[in-house]
């Protein structure tokens, strides 16, 4: 055949190796058509027909159910002739498919694949000799010019003419992957016929490696991966570095539940400001209602009368039920939290104030109060048979995890299964088009306080019990950026209406991984600061990169 030496098909060469393989499966689903004439294609007819009679109002309730009377009658003749016909249909099936197996990738995918590679390899010849004559040239006509002017304007020529260059290069690379993509995808286009597109699980996964790998863009990968494979990288790295340095192994089973454990408050406070994020907000209150709550929930729950006084008066729970305590230091955490939220929310649906002065004021208000009704005083420690009662170990397992993964199940139902979650990204992308379209704006953005405002007193109670108490104003420093950052590293956007609760978890188990890690290290929490700061600056730059790339 033509060509053959360099080993690249023509158009028509590819036709001539597909159409044996073609006409013998054609074949095949020619008698598989006629098997289903009657019973498969019939019985997709009659479910269409009988549907579309439900939906009609046209006919009266006698008329409706007469007629899918008639069409079940029938229904059930075509299924007989469907079931007649089962076994033959699978065999037929079988055997393309066994054709396709033997015959495909042999006689006419591997043979296209080699001619691709080929061509590649040829463009990219041509590319190099093109830029190579494009030079000589511009170096020919810079010998011959002495005016300033003169040889800016070549310059401005070379480069325009390399990118034109270059855009003809990408441009022959891309039909070169197209062609190899068609090839291969022309084979599952004959399966889909067979199968009437009931792929099997090997077949679907196939078609997704091959589709990844035909959109796979690297800078855009990079992107969206990057800081993940630095992150990895510099885990790995202190993976490595821990028994030398400690002696000690950190990637161990205990570590791990450790992390988790640390990581599960943390879960309740970055879900809560995620939704703000979301709206193109953010919460800078959150550290100091973790103070306000530990601090409420440790007074509740104190082992024995408190030793602290609030606006000067002693509080003694000690008369109540263990359980009523648990519930109450509940009830009131999340009601203290979710006030203050609230009241961030009003001002920010309200006088569209950004997020970022109204929770700096909560931050001020919070810390101000809670430090001068308790005069800064830590509160001691809790009952310590409230933690085995609400977040027991189980052999080992601290089943204060099981409390995250509940939480992380509900916001992502709320967020992908209902309609204020629908909403919460509309406004988050484009709260103009979401008020035309008859969405409240001022509602979605209060709600996404309140919620956030539940979850954080969920928070502060979890992690009152991790710690056995010792609430204090100034507990929580510092937790507001951490549950910011981790939601930044987890790929929820500042630009609004983009970001997965997948994403939010991962970002806080990073954070709490990266912590723990620098902690059994030996890092200052100084040092530890400046490396979330350097992390939090990276996930924001890359976030932006990606939305000015869409822009």
């Amino acid at each position: 055949m033509a060509n053959q030496g360099d080993k690249v098909l023509t158009i028509e060469e590819e036709q001539t190796l597909l159409r044996p393989i073609d006409e013998h499966v054609s074949a095949i689903q020619a008698k598989i058509d006629e098997l289903r004439r009657d019973g498969t294609d019939r019985v997709v007819k009659l479910q269409g027909d009988i549907d579309a009679t439900k939906r009609d109002r046209i006919l009266s309730k006698e008329e409706r159910e007469q007629a899918i009377s008639g069409y079940k009658s029938e229904l059930d003749a075509a299924k007989a002739v469907e079931a007649s016909h089962k076994a033959e249909v699978a065999g037929l099936v079988s055997e393309a498919e066994g054709y396709l197996k033997e015959h495909y990738a042999k006689e006419y995918l591997e043979p296209v694949r080699q001619s691709c590679a080929q061509e590649r390899v040829l463009a990219k010849d041509r590319y190099q000799a093109n830029l190579k004559a494009l030079e000589d040239e511009h170096r020919a006509n810079l010998s011959g010019l002495t005016d300033r002017a003169e040889v800016k304007d070549e310059n401005y020529v070379y480069k325009n003419r390399r990118f034109d260059a270059k855009v003809v290069f990408e441009k022959e690379m891309q039909q070169i992957k197209d062609r190899e993509h068609a090839a291969f995808s022309y084979e599952y286009h004959l399966i889909d016929l067979l199968r009437m597109s009931k792929f099997t699980f090997a077949q679907r996964q196939a078609q997704k490696w091959e589709n990844y790998k035909y959109t796979f863009d690297r800078r855009q990968f990079l992107l969206k991966n990057g800081l993940y494979i630095v992150i990895l990288l510099v885990f790995v790295f202190l993976c490595a570095i821990t028994p030398v340095v400690k002696g000690t192994q950190l990637l161990t089973y205990q570590n791990i539940l450790n992390i988790l454990q640390q990581a599960s408050p943390r879960m309740f406070l970055a879900l809560g400001v995620a939704g703000l994020i979301l709206l193109t907000g953010t919460d800078l209150s959150i550290g100091r209602m973790m103070g306000m709550g530990m601090t409420a929930a440790t007074i509740i729950m104190h082992q024995g009368i408190n030793t602290g006084s609030v606006f000067g008066h002693v509080f003694d729970f000690t008369g109540m039920p263990l359980v009523g305590r648990i519930v109450l230091a509940l009830v009131v955490c999340v009601a203290l939290c979710t006030l203050f939220t609230s009241i961030a929310g009003f001002f920010t649906a309200r006088f569209k104030m950004h997020p970022f002065i109204s929770t700096m004021a909560n931050m001020l208000i919070i810390f101000g109060l809670v430090t001068y009704a308790t005069k800064g005083v830590s509160f001691g420690s809790i009952d310590p048979a409230i933690p085995n009662m609400v977040i027991p170990k189980v052999n080992g397992f601290p089943t204060i995890i099981l409390w995250a993964v509940a939480a992380i199940i509900i916001v992502w139902f709320i967020w992908n299964k209902t309609t204020f979650g629908k909403n919460l990204y509309a406004v988050g992308g484009n709260p103009e088009a979401a008020a035309v379209s008859g969405i409240s704006v001022f509602k979605v953005t209060l709600l996404a306080f309140v919620m956030a405002g539940i979850l954080y007193g969920f928070g502060d109670w979890l992690e009152c019990m991790r710690m056995v108490g010792s609430g204090s104003a100034a507990y929580g420093q510092g937790w507001d950026m951490d549950a910011i950052a981790a939601c930044v590293v987890g790929g929820v956007s500042f630009t609004g209406g983009i970001g997965k609760i997948s994403g939010v978890t991962v970002g806080v188990l990073i954070f709490t991984a990266l912590t723990y890690s620098l902690t059994i290290l030996g890092i200052d929490t100084n040092l530890q600061f400046v490396f979330s700061g350097v992390i939090i600056l990276t996930a924001v730059t890359l976030d932006c990169l990606k939305y000015v790339q869409k822009k």
